[in-house]
């Protein structure tokens, strides 16, 4: 049906012409209109029925649209009359679908829809005296016309199911008017607003955009997961979409149910190949996030199917990077506790003629359009015999594969089950010679750990047929399966054999570099593992794939230091200062607070003496207009020391004629000029190594061929890391591995593993805020 057609047909459903041309770029809304029209037939629809028709093709899920003629006869005969009836109708009949029933009883269709039963006005009246009498009269006297009157209507609605809304809302209008009388002046003026939270600081231009387009507008995870996200609860999966539901179904449930006692199961699936990266930290956050959030239990479950790429270090840090993020694991588990379950599963599905021995070569598996298998239909006790012989090690690597009969949403036709790989397993050592693929395993596992939402990047979507066609196939219990966007940062990588390859080319020292995008790499840079979670709770949980820029990490980096890290006064680059009046006759102690704007949160000592040290940075022989710091002819005061210096000679290296030392005069800044700045300053100091980072690569797609077209490895910045020898004050000799500091001044930092008793080395974790602007 050509569009404007459908638009016109549209229109008299009761739509403006704009609303019918935006339904219509709605493919699945579509489709049940057009099939609901065709039911309605040719006679004109009576006022409003059009829009309920609009509103159940909008609900209709696809495991009950076989019930879409049932429901619109309903609504034309006026029995679904109004929205409440029509949302109890479709929950009606998706109940009804998850017992498979060929046929809607209609008697218990209408008991269910309220269908034939009226509420009086009397009722109503009645209804609202009393909810306003015996819970809302004091609020209503107090704040009057700001009361929210929405709190009656749902309350009146919970008593009164089928009362129609506007008549309710009717009644409540007379009877506040009744209790309160006309509008005063007050009640006409805006309420004022209590505990208003500030406002968010404006995003980063590079990363506004990005921002807009991927929050939920919640900070934290466990704000997100309660109040942004809305799954099917526990036993209720037929509701979801594209849910397959069999004979089988409802007993499934209930046992599940039974076993799990209705709690939410989740679980974090990592392949122990390498070293999670930022975008698992999104995955760790929504599955332990919700299950946490509903009071569930989240599995660390390892893919671990894949012996030949698989290394002990990388189960230990996957499990440390997950309890670092602030997430214990219900269990840690491994794909390897259920092979000879999996194996067993395999044998059943041949003998029900569901998979096959197959000996295409991985070469013509490769695509899209692989040939089809001139072994799909070989004989049962065939495919049987060599699956035996298959496990027993007597087909040779990559001569055979055991392939399921289920074509995926992509197209692509018979995915692998098993291949032969003769290497031996970490945990089973020589007992296999076959290992499992994810597309076989992934569901097995999450039916035997009784997930009861699968949650798992959008690429895995053309998977869900198959996720649940196998469950279905083997008569087992069959989770839900959700697809959320991955997250990918710009001006990264996170593909483990690129990052592998950075590696072995000692472009970077190893998977920890700070560099990197790695959890390993964030955390020892200094990123707290709370900045982290509020940055994944930021991205929300969209189907989208995002990118965004490293800026809006360091925003939320940003947020938690500030309010963590103590302040501590440090020089990167020295600058010797003798002050020739110190006040004080030998050197004394000042008492910082660690936080200037909190001095209650704690505070530490620091030494003042003749010889001080401040930045080469904050001297200049001659400044340029607008210059606020040290200068022959500007005085500047020091932090925290109560003093303003000023020069009075200056020491140059006489090969160089390079600055090397000023000779200055000090007076009490209480009887000083007010200076136009305050710069750090440290004496008696302590030697530290400050490691500074910026991008590791110059482009933001360093992997695109047409930003990058020499490859990600000739994109590396040649400036992504300095080394400076600073000067601190002695406060900071006591720190500890990843303890984190503002320097003053300077920007955000944490001490590194590298760290000895007598060589402290820190790294900048990011700017401060200013920096970060101006950059």
């Amino acid at each position: 049906m050509a569009g404007e057609d459908l638009i016109a047909q549209f229109q008299a459903l009761g739509m403006s012409e704009q609303k019918a041309k935006e339904t219509l770029k709605n493919a699945n809304v579509t489709k049940n209109l057009q099939l609901a029209l065709a039911a309605a037939g040719s006679a004109p629809l009576s006022d409003g029925v059009g829009m309920l028709i609009y509103h159940m093709a909008t609900k209709l899920k696809p495991q009950t649209a076989e019930q879409l003629p049932l429901l619109v006869r309903y609504i034309v005969d006026r029995k679904l009359d109004n929205t409440q009836r029509v949302d109890a109708a479709l929950e009606y009949v998706l109940k009804c679908g998850q017992t498979l029933k060929a046929n809607i009883d209609a008697q218990e269709l209408e008991k269910e829809c309220g269908v034939g039963v009226v509420v009086t006005p009397e009722q109503i009246e009645r209804t609202v005296q009393a909810k306003i009498k015996a819970s809302y009269k004091d609020a209503l006297l107090e704040q009057r016309y700001h009361f929210n009157s929405f709190k009656i209507l749902q309350d009146v609605r919970g008593e009164l199911k089928w009362a129609d809304a506007k008549s309710v809302k009717a009644a409540i209008d007379v009877e506040i008017f009744d209790l309160l009388g006309p509008k005063t002046e007050a009640d006409l003026k805006p309420p004022t607003k209590q505990n208003e939270k500030p406002k968010a600081a404006k995003p980063k231009p590079e990363a506004a955009a990005a921002a807009e387009a991927t929050s939920d507008g919640a900070t934290t995870i466990a704000e997100l997961m309660k109040t942004k996200v809305n799954f099917h609860a526990p036993g209720e999966n037929f509701r979801a979409d594209g849910y397959v539901v069999t004979e089988q179904t409802e007993r499934l449930l209930k046992e599940h149910l039974a076993r799990t006692g209705g709690k939410v199961h989740t679980r974090f699936p990592p392949e122990p190949n390498g070293i999670l990266h930022i975008g698992h930290a999104k995955a760790i956050n929504i599955n332990f996030g919700y299950a946490a959030a509903h009071d569930g239990v989240c599995y660390l479950r390892y893919d671990d199917t894949n012996p030949e790429k698989e290394e002990e270090k990388f189960f230990l840090a996957i499990k440390e990077m997950v309890e670092w993020l602030g997430y214990k694991p219900f269990k840690v588990t491994y794909s390897s506790d259920n092979f000879q379950q999996l194996y067993e599963w395999a044998v059943v599905l041949i003998n029900k003629g569901l998979a096959y021995v197959c000996h295409q070569k991985a070469e013509e598996l490769k695509g899209f359009n692989p040939k089809p298998s001139p072994w799909r239909e070989r004989p049962i006790e065939e495919s049987l015999r060599l699956f035996e012989d298959m496990k027993r090690g007597k087909i040779d690597e990559g001569a055979a594969t055991l392939r399921m009969k289920v074509t995926l949403e992509e197209g692509k036709m018979d995915p692998v089950a098993y291949r032969i790989k003769f290497i031996s397993h970490h945990r089973t050592g020589s007992d296999w010679c076959i290992y499992p693929t994810y597309d076989y395993t992934h569901c097995l596992c999450d039916s035997i750990e009784d997930i009861t939402h699968s949650l798992c990047t959008k690429e895995f979507q053309s998977r869900r047929s198959s996720y649940y066609w196998l469950c279905n196939a083997l008569d087992i219990y069959c989770p839900v399966q959700w697809e959320y966007g991955r997250l990918n940062m710009n001006y990264a990588l996170v593909s483990k054999r690129k990052i592998a390859k950075l590696i072995t080319e000692q472009i970077v020292h190893d998977w920890d570099d700070p560099r990197l995008f790695t959890l390993t790499a964030l955390r020892r840079r200094g990123f707290p593992a709370e900045a982290i979670n509020n940055f994944c709770a930021q991205m929300g949980v969209t189907g989208a794939q995002i990118a965004v820029d490293p800026a809006m990490l360091e925003a939320a980096v940003r947020d938690v230091l500030n309010i963590t890290a103590p302040r501590r006064l440090v020089v990167l680059e020295p600058l010797k200062v003798t002050i020739k009046n110190l006040p004080h006759a030998k050197p004394v102690q000042l008492e910082v607070p660690d936080f200037p704007q909190n001095p209650q949160q704690g505070s530490h000592k620091i030494t003042l003496d003749k010889v001080i040290y401040i930045e080469q940075g904050d001297f200049k022989l001659e400044p340029e207009k607008g210059y606020r710091r040290l200068s022959p002819n500007q005085s500047v005061g020091l932090r925290h020391a109560g003093l303003v210096i000023s020069v009075v000679e200056i020491v140059k290296d006489p090969a160089t004629g390079k600055v090397v030392e000023l000779i200055c005069t000090s007076q009490s800044a209480e009887q000083a000029e007010k200076p136009k700045a305050f710069v750090q300053w440290v004496s008696q100091p302590i030697q530290l190594e400050v490691r500074l980072y910026e991008q590791l690569f110059k482009h933001k797609n360093p992997e695109d061929p047409n930003e990058v077209p020499g490859g990600f490895l000739s994109d590396i910045s040649e400036q992504s890391i300095s080394v400076a020898v600073a000067f601190a004050d002695k406060a900071l000799s006591q720190s500890k591995v990843y303890d984190k500091f503002q320097f003053e001044r300077i920007g955000f930092f944490s001490v590194d593993p590298d760290t000895t008793a007598d060589h402290i080395v820190f790294n900048r974790t990011v700017g401060l805020k200013e920096d970060a602007g101006k950059k």
